[in-house]
Parts: C-alpha cells; structure tokens; sequence
C-alpha cells in the first residue's frame, strides 16, 4: 500500500467519524515558544491551552513535521528521520481514551489489516484506565500490555501546562530488528518492537511547583508516523526503502555513483533524508542563517554537503535531489512545486557557500598543523577540532582524515566535552520553552466570559459598543478611574489589532462619564482585541456603552503604505524574478519596511526601476478589491499565501486590479491613486539571502522629496554651481581632493622617513644579535605609528620596534615583530595586549604587527619598559 493511499485513508476513517480534516500547517509554527512545527497538535495548541475557541470539536490531520534532536542518530537507525509526516485526530473537550484507543485498533488491524499478534500496547504505569479498555475494551492479551513510567509514557508541552499520561501501539519487527539481549521487550531502543502511534490523554494541568490538577475539559491528541506505518505495510526494513523515500535515495545513489546496499549507505540516508527537510522547510519560507530555524536548516543543508563530499560528490548536487522531492511530493504538498525554483535558488546559494566553508576550513587546519609542527606536538587540541566542526562547520570526519595523512592524532577527549558543554547549554534552552497558560489566563477567562471581538474596521472608523471586560495590570476589574493604565475589551471595535506586519490603530474611547486614550490595540489571543491606553477624565466601568474612533489621517496613512506594500511585491517580481518574495514587512503611518528574498544587493537601476513600475500602476488610480473566500478556491486562483503564515479554512484576498492577489487580513485603499507616490528610501541586507527595502507614500513622500530638493539646492548654492550641473562639479572636486590627499600622503611619508633618521629619540638594545628598538613619540596618530613602526623595522633591520605615543587622553603602542621572529614565538599580539593592560585597556592585531592602549597615559614607560623586558627575555 503506497503512501498517499495511507494518508487518504486514515483522513477518510476520521472524517467518516465526523472529524473536521484540517491542512498541514507551515513548518514556522504560529507559537513564539517553539523554533520548528515539531508535532501534528501544534497548531491546535492554542485550543488545548483554552485560549482560543474551535470552531470544531474533532479533528484530524496529515502534518508535516520536522525534529532534529535525534540528528545524529538518523542514516544509523531504521527510525529516525528529520522530517515526517504526521498523521494525527484530536479531541478538543470531545471523546476521550475509549474512543481514541478503539479507533486506533480499528484502523490499524482492520483498514491496514496489520496482524495483532504482533502487536504490543504501552501504558503509563499508573493508567489503570487505559490499561483495563486496552485489556477489556479492545482485547489485547495482557501478556502484550506494557506498563511503563514517566520517562516513556507521560506526555507535556514542558514545565508547566497541560500534560497527562499516553499509550503507545508498536509492532513487533521480529528479532532479526533487535538489539540481541534477552531482556529486550517493548520500550527497549533498538528496533525491533516500532512505536507506530502515541495516544496522549491530556487530562492535568501541571503548575510551576509540578502539581497536577484535573482539567475541566479533557482532550486527545494522537500522532502516528506514516513513515512507520509505510515500512510495516511495504514490508521494508527500514522507513528509507518505503516509497516515498526510496526514490530520493536512489538519487542520491546515482548522483554519488554508488550502490545502496553498502559501506555507503549512512550517507546516502543523510542525503536523502536531509534533502526532503531542507525543500519542506525553505518551501515554507525558513531561510539558511546562523541564528534560530534558519540554523537549523543551515545544518541540515551542510551535512547532507558534507556526506556528499565523503562519497565523493565533487559538483553541487542539492539542486538535483530539490527535483526529486519536488517530482516525489509535490501533489501531496503543492506549495513545493510553486516554490520550486525558489527552493533550488536556496539550495545551491547555500551549497556554494558551505564549499567556501570547506575551502575556509582546510586552511584553518593548516595553519593549526603549523604551529602544532613548530611546538614540536602531534595531537590536534580539542578547541581547534571544535572551532573546526562548529564554528566553520567544518566535518569532524574530514578532520580526522586529514589529521591520519599527517601522523597526527585528534584530542577527542577535549572536543567531546565541549560538545557536551555546548549541549547542555542547548537543554537548557529548550528547558526554557515550555508554553506558560497563567500568562494567558486573563484573556482565556474574557474570551470564555464575553466571546469574541466583532471587527468593523474594514467598513467603518468609528462605533458603538459596550465594555465587555477591563484588565489592570493582569486582573480583571469592574472599573478603572482617571489616569490608570487599562485593557479595554469591546463587543465591537473599529480598531484593526496589531497582525500581518500592520501596526494596531490608535484613537479615542469616549464612554457616558469617561474619556481613554489609546495608544495601542493588539491581539492578546485570536478573535480577541485588546485596547491599550490611560483614563484621561473619568471613570470607566464594565458595561458602559462607549464611542470608539480611530485616529483616522493616521490609519488613511497606514492604509496606503500597506496597498503600496503589495505593490511594491508585485513591482520586485516583475524586475528581479519570481523568487523575490516576501519574507517580513512592518506598515505604519510613516513609512513601510519589505522584507523579501533575494540573492544580491539590489542595483541602483534595478531600485529605481523597481521604482518606476510601482508609480505607473500607482497614478492609473486602479481598483483595490478585497472579499472573503475559501482558502481551497483562493490557492486556485494563485493568491500568494505568505511564507510562514497560518490561514483558517476562510480567507480575505485582497486584489490590486490584474497585477496582484494576496492573502490579507489589513486595511487598504479603495484605488492607487490614493497612494499618491512610492518613494524608495533605502535598501540594505539583513542576513543571508534576505534584503529590506524602506519606503515613503503619501504626503511622506512628498515630505521627503522636499528635503532631499533642499538639499540639493544648498549643495548647488555651496559649490556655487546650478542644481543641474552639480553631479559635474561634484566629481570634478572629489578628484581635486584625492589628488590632494595622495600628495599629502607622500609628504607624510617623506616626513616619516625623515623622523626615522633625525627627528625621533631612538633607544636600542642588542639581544642575542637581533635589535630591539623602542621610542615615545607625541601626538601621532594611530596609522601613522603603525607606518612609522613598519618602516624603522624594515630601514633599520630590527627584531622588535614599540612605539608609544599620548593623543587625546589616550595612550597608544604599536609593537612590530620581524617574521622570523614570529615563527619562534615572539608574538606582537601578546606583547600589545600585556602593554595595554598596563595602559588600563587591551590590544590586537596580527603577530607581526598589533597595537595595544588605553587611558593610562602616565604608565607609558613603564609600558615600554614590559615590553622590551618580554622581548628580551624571550630572545635570552
């Protein structure tokens, strides 16, 4: 049975038990607390935290997943894998252990037919429930029943929150997939007895001392790996011989040149697997970076480089094995093939990059090959092999080749305990991500009181409504008098809530007795609309009827920037390519920031071209549509759905004529027109693969063009010159001042030259037949004492120079060292820094040449006086 008949199959026996099927969400999880969606209930998760309402009870769903805590366990098991597909139904307040335990044996022994006899249940071992419906309900013999503890079968979203005890259903392989020990049974970690699908009955709420209290409403989320299930009914080993992985592997496999089947195989499991991950996640709108999701894609990109290069893969490669997940995939998940161009562009930018990284890292080696050689050592120090693998990226294994070829040996010792240092330091990141419910039990208890807020902004910029709630600092109050700071929830709002880039409105509430000032509205939960601001005059109380206005010019300004943003997207496709999408944006009513995906920095002629495009759609004074759909019928017509963004079953798509269709939620104009002009303010980048462009509408822009004519005219009045011949005048006096500047410079020189011969005190020392020359000089400038010191070095043939010099309150030395000098140790760096310790400051530099400071100026000899000592000694 193949793997899309699985998915559909499992989605129809949920539907057909009146389960609402929800999309996969994106790999960006709509949670601050997570990095990756790592588990199919992510995106319910808000519903399981009670602080959002389900328009459904029942759900189910096939969600792609991505986890990398077992990386390096992945290509040497027959499990574990980067990226999986979840396949998962979930109870929100529904059914609960009964009917999710006797569905998932339905499922597996009678639509997939599997054989019970082979089939093993875990409980928790305090789960007297679960174990006797496993045992009664369900009739699985007790001698396949399995208690076992916390560690195994006790599931929760961190420290504190929603937790409860699962159940694991897992197939037993057959001993040929065991580890051979004869206490090995269900919950050992080899690979005979296959965890298909976890239960998880959340039924408690743990608070931050670790107490458990019975929630009021319980709920089911399940998770099985259709991977897993796919080997089992494939009848593979292992889930990279099922289908969907099989075709993947065999690429790598061709590209490589060798057979699976072999020493190999590792690497081409890497390969494989990584490859899916890497298109899913950048399909999704992750980007390669060094910090955050965009690490871990990075990784993942650079080990499957990495194992490519062990099997001898010399060309890039990754584009290619982009094809085959896309072919492969795609039907499942279209937003591959509409990203697929972009996708390979990632990949082979990232891959080009990290073989610089491989260049940049042999050179490393060297160099510590070097200075190992010339201290007479043979074992590579730990801190260099982890500066190697984790700071260049740099493969361990490489590493150790390298060092074989040399007669060198790693320290291995040293570099797993940083490693393990470096883990830890990650644990306790992730400690630090559990999702805290009392920070959102105020808004829970104001959505379950009063409901949702009613948006009218799209219609209207002023309303009625009644005062439904009023929080002081994180509590609810009856009322609030002049001059608190307040939450004002409304029945209904005009007020648009911070979201989508679009900054939240700002206005006034005017009540029967009362008058507040808001300074901000966000959304504290989905649906719900949070007033931000102070009392001014007055006492607000629940239930008051109130006028709410929003400061209109401002959000007319919003308006147009957040219609020229969309714009502005359709102008950067037209000029720089398909893959120029959007990765960011902030609107607000004095200007607009687009964030987007490119792979250079934008020309002066491409920007004001971008420019140019965006303004003739602007002065058509085009229609500016919006409507409220499927999201089913919006991805038909190709709305451009934004990278990382959730979207519910109905969706606003907001139309600029012909020219662009976008999924949004904001508040716009009603033609171009109103726009008025897009001006280009600046553009710069902001990480790998990524750009910003700044801009100005409206009366901001005209603002802006006024100054910058202003300035324009004062530069022409200065010059004395016509505002239309200053670029003229402009270069003719630029090349007058270089041509100054080099003449100034040689005189410099000449002036050093003669200092080196007349015009300085010069105090020298003879130290084993090399000179050590030392001076103090006043008032020169650093470049010029780093010249000074390079020259006497070189025209008078010494070993060491130190120069010393006091300007503006801060003493400076430069310290240069002959080359030869260096290879035996004498290092400028650490003699520059031993000095501006004395200074009260540091140094730096290379070890021929460094220079070292700070605001002791009165330790200046004595400063001199360490440093020829030093010299000395070392010389000695």
């Amino acid at each position: 049975m193949r793997s899309e008949e699985i998915r559909a199959r499992f989605l129809e026996f949920f539907r057909s038990r009146e389960h609402r099927i929800v999309k996969s969400s994106s790999l960006i999880p709509d949670d601050p607390t997570l990095l990756i969606t790592n588990a199919g209930m992510v995106q319910f998760k808000p519903y399981f935290l009670g602080i959002a309402k389900p328009e459904y009870r029942r759900a189910t769903s096939c969600q792609k997943c991505a986890r990398t805590t077992d990386i390096e366990k992945v290509g040497h098991t027959a499990r574990h894998l980067t990226f999986f597909e979840m396949l998962g139904n979930f109870s929100f307040g529904d059914y609960y252990k009964k009917e999710a335990i006797s569905w998932a044996w339905e499922f597996l022994t009678g639509d997939m037919g599997l054989d019970t006899a082979r089939m093993y249940c875990s409980v928790y071992e305090e789960d007297d429930e679960a174990y006797e419906i496993w045992r009664d309900v369900v009739g699985v013999p007790e001698e396949r029943l399995v208690r076992l503890g916390e560690e195994d079968n006790f599931w929760d979203m961190g420290t504190t929150g929603p937790c409860g005890p699962c159940s694991e259903i897992l197939y037993d392989q057959g001993r040929a997939f065991g580890c051979g020990e004869p206490d090995c049974r269900p919950g050992c970690d080899c690979d005979r007895y296959l965890e298909l699908w976890n239960l998880v009955f959340m039924q408690y709420d743990r608070n931050e001392k670790g107490d458990l209290t019975t929630l009021p409403s319980k709920n089911i989320d399940t998770g099985l790996g259709l991977e897993r299930l796919a080997s089992v009914m494939q009848g593979v080993p292992n889930n990279f011989e099922t289908d969907t992985l099989a075709t993947i592997l065999k690429a790598a496999s061709d590209i490589a040149h060798t057979p699976y089947g072999g020493d190999a195989d590792v690497s081409l499991k890497i390969i494989a697997d990584h490859a899916r991950a890497m298109t899913f996640m950048i399909a999704d709108g992750i980007l390669p970076s060094n910090e955050d999701r965009g690490y871990i894609l990075r990784r993942l990109i650079r080990r499957a480089v990495r194992h490519g290069r062990l099997l001898g893969i010399t060309k890039l490669f990754l584009p290619s094995m982009v094809d085959v997940v896309v072919e492969n995939m795609g039907e499942a998940y279209p937003e591959l093939k509409q990203n697929h161009g972009f996708v390979s562009s990632i990949a082979r930018s990232e891959e080009e990059r990290f073989s610089q990284t491989l260049r940049t890292g042999l050179l490393y080696f060297e160099d510590s090959v070097c200075e190992l050689q010339a201290a007479g050592a043979t074992i590579v120090p730990g801190s260099a092999i982890f500066h190697l693998h984790d700071t260049l990226g740099f493969p361990l294994e490489l590493t150790r080749e390298l060092a074989h070829e040399r007669g060198l040996e790693l320290d291995e010792d040293e570099f797993g305990r940083l490693m393990e240092e470096q883990k830890e330091r990650a644990r306790m990141a992730r400690a630090q991500e559990g999702y805290s419910a009392q920070i959102q039990e105020i808004y829970s208890e104001v959505l379950d009181n009063y409901g949702q807020t009613l948006f009218t902004g799209y219609e209207t910029m002023d309303e009625m409504a009644n005062v439904t709630a009023i929080v002081i600092a994180g509590r609810a109050a009856p009322f609030a008098e002049e001059g608190r700071e307040v939450e004002v929830f409304l029945d209904r709002t005009p007020f648009y809530g911070e979201m989508g880039g679009q900054v939240g409105d700002t206005g006034i509430i005017t009540g029967p007795e009362s008058r507040i000032t808001v300074e901000e509205t966000f959304h504290p939960a989905p649906s719900l609309v949070s007033h931000r601001g102070r009392i001014e005059k007055g006492r607000l109380q629940v239930g008051d009827c109130v006028k709410a206005e929003v400061d209109t010019q401002r959000r007319l300004s919003i308006r147009r920037n957040h219609t020229a943003t969309h714009v502005l997207h359709w102008a950067l496709g037209q000029v720089l390519g398909e893959h120029a999408k959007q990765a960011g944006s902030l609107v607000d009513a004095r200007h607009l920031r687009f964030d987007f995906t490119h792979f250079a920095a934008v020309t002066a002629e491409e920007l004001a071209e971008i420019e140019e495009l965006a303004n003739s759609r602007i002065i058509e004074d085009i229609p500016v549509r919006s409507y409220v759909t499927t999201f089913d019928y919006a991805s038909s017509i190709n709305a451009v759905a934004l990278f990382g963004e959730k979207y519910e079953d109905y969706v606003r798509v907001v139309e600029v004529d012909e020219i662009s269709r976008e999924l949004c939620g904001g508040t716009h104009v009603g033609r171009t027109g109103e726009i008025g002009m897009l001006l280009i303010t600046s553009e710069s980048g902001i990480g790998a693969n990524m750009r910003r462009i700044e801009a100005v509408s409206g009366m901001e822009a005209y603002h802006y063009y006024r100054r910058r004519q202003a300035i324009i005219v004062e530069a022409a009045a200065a010059l004395k010159v016509e505002p239309e011949r200053l670029p003229d005048r402009v270069d003719r006096t630029v090349g007058q001042i270089k041509e100054l500047e080099a003449e100034l410079r040689k005189r410099g020189h000449e002036e050093v030259a003669a200092l080196i011969e007349h015009g300085i005190e010069w105090n020298e020392i003879e130290v084993a037949g090399r000179k050590i020359i030392t001076a103090r000089v006043e008032d020169f400038k650093p470049d010029d004492l780093r010249e000074l010191a390079e020259k006497t070095l070189s025209k008078r043939g010494a070993g060491m120079v130190a120069i010393a010099t006091a300007q503006e309150e801060k003493a400076s030395m430069v310290v240069a060292v002959a080359k030869d000098l260096t290879a035996t140790g004498l290092n400028a760096v650490e003699l520059a820094k031993k000095a501006g310790k004395l200074l009260k400051g540091g140094g730096g530099g290379r070890p021929d040449m460094a220079v070292g400071g700070g605001p002791s100026i009165e330790n200046i000899d004595e400063a001199l006086t360490l440093v020829i000592d030093d010299a000395k000694s070392h010389l000695e």
